[in-house]
């Protein structure tokens, strides 16, 4: 479904991605792990046409996205939920996820019933302002609203960032629950054991490069991995 190849991003006189090449096949959940600053952010922003590569390519379903304008996503069904959330925080519930449908023509009711099922809360919230949702709310607001663009292609940054352990398991279980309804994921995530054990398949990324990659249950194993981003987390399981 994507494929990126030896794709630079710079800004300005700083080099951020260093040629890095993955894919990510239909149907899966692919997740990107790392330290800060080492370029999964800035990926995802080029996959969304945030930050266009210097040089490289990144093909999407089979077409040439490489400078494709970042407005113009959500119609080929790419749909990215950034770190932070970035819901509109003086509209409603409601009225942030009608702006995730707001280049579909038609009634939108179904959708928002939808959305309204995978995140209950969302419902009783619906005509509080978004400002006013906690911080797990939040992230389900911004998870659905993207999702009312009827995403093919779901790019997840940081989903479970300053939330409290229960509220992140809920997150991660909604996110299992999107691939099976059928949208690819997209992951970036400093949880690497709760990303791997979701995930298929994994790139680890360290100064703008693809140092490691793998079957997300493999690199849950290994000694690299284990030893930089998990520590005794596999061990306890916690």
């Amino acid at each position: 479904m994507l494929e990126v190849r030896d794709a630079v991003v710079r800004y300005g006189a700083i080099t951020a991605l260093h040629g890095i090449t993955f894919e990510v096949n239909e149907g899966e959940i692919v997740t990107l792990l790392g330290a800060n600053g080492a370029g999964k952010s800035t990926t995802l922003r080029m996959v969304s046409g945030l930050q266009s590569p210097a040089s490289g390519s990144i093909t999407f379903q089979g077409r040439d996205i490489s400078h494709t304008r970042a407005h113009d996503f959500a119609k080929l069904g790419v749909s990215h939920v950034p770190e932070g959330r970035r819901i509109f925080p003086q509209m409603s519930v409601e009225e942030n996820l009608e702006m995730g449908a707001f280049r579909r023509r038609g009634s939108i009711s179904e959708d928002l019933e939808r959305i309204y099922e995978t995140f209950p809360i969302l419902k009783e919230r619906r005509k509080q302002l978004g400002s006013n949702l906690s911080g797990g709310e939040q992230q389900m607001l911004a998870i659905g609203r993207a999702l009312m663009s009827q995403p093919t292609l779901l790019l997840l940054d940081e989903p479970s960032m300053g939330l409290a352990p229960m509220i992140v398991d809920t997150i991660f279980r909604i996110i299992g629950e999107i691939r099976a309804s059928g949208t690819t994921v997209l992951l970036v995530e400093q949880n690497a054991a709760h990303a791997l054990r979701l995930a298929d398949r994994g790139y680890v990324l360290e100064n703008g490069r693809v140092v490691l990659s793998g079957l997300a249950s493999e690199l849950l194993v290994d000694p690299r991995v284990r030893a930089v981003y998990l520590g005794e987390d596999v061990e306890t399981g916690a």
